[in-house]
């Protein structure tokens, strides 16, 4: 019995937690690509090591380093130079609008890198997490209205009952 109910409380603590299986990436990577960058001897490696910036960025921790790298993808979007590196741009910028919150954003890009290559494991993992993502928020939030919806019964039945008592007894009198 105990371990049922071990498992059904990790199983709604599961849906609070959200966790994902995306890297992370610190502050130290990202200096180092920047570096990189201002190291680079030509154009080909400075927009190599412009890649790799942004892939760190929308796997930082940081939310204005996460956002930094949204606004680079999206200035450099236009200017790719083959499919591929478009669904590159288009997953890193789903990434840093999965880690902004924005899983509406996210899953748009996803399906735009899914359109360029239907088979990307990558894109449909991220894909899978968003929709899941989606749903548990969902479940969330229709836990909380309705609880708040049974806090408001709760309370007008209460008032009520305090009414009808008190005009009941001021009848008998």
């Amino acid at each position: 019995m105990d371990g049922h109910v071990g498992k059904f409380f990790d199983s709604v603590g599961s849906i609070f937690r959200g966790s994902d299986t995306l890297p992370w990436c610190d502050r130290d990577i990202i200096a180092g690509c920047e570096n990189e960058i201002a190291e680079a001897a030509n154009e080909e490696q400075k927009n190599e090591s412009l890649m790799r910036l942004s892939w760190a960025l929308v796997h930082s921790r940081q939310p204005e380093d996460v956002n930094r790298g949204i606004g680079m993808l999206q200035a450099s979007l236009d200017s790719s130079t083959s499919p591929l590196q478009t669904r590159e741009k288009l997953y890193l910028l789903a990434v840093g609008h999965y880690r902004t919150g924005d899983y509406t954003r996210s899953r748009q890009l996803l399906e735009r890198c899914l359109e360029i290559q239907p088979d990307w494991r990558q894109a449909i993992t991220l894909h899978r997490i968003v929709e899941d993502k989606t749903k548990r928020d969902g479940m969330i939030g229709m836990a909380i209205v309705t609880g708040a919806f049974g806090l408001v019964g709760l309370v007008a039945g209460g008032i009520i009952a305090a009414a009808s008592s008190s005009s009941s007894s001021s009848r008998k009198k």
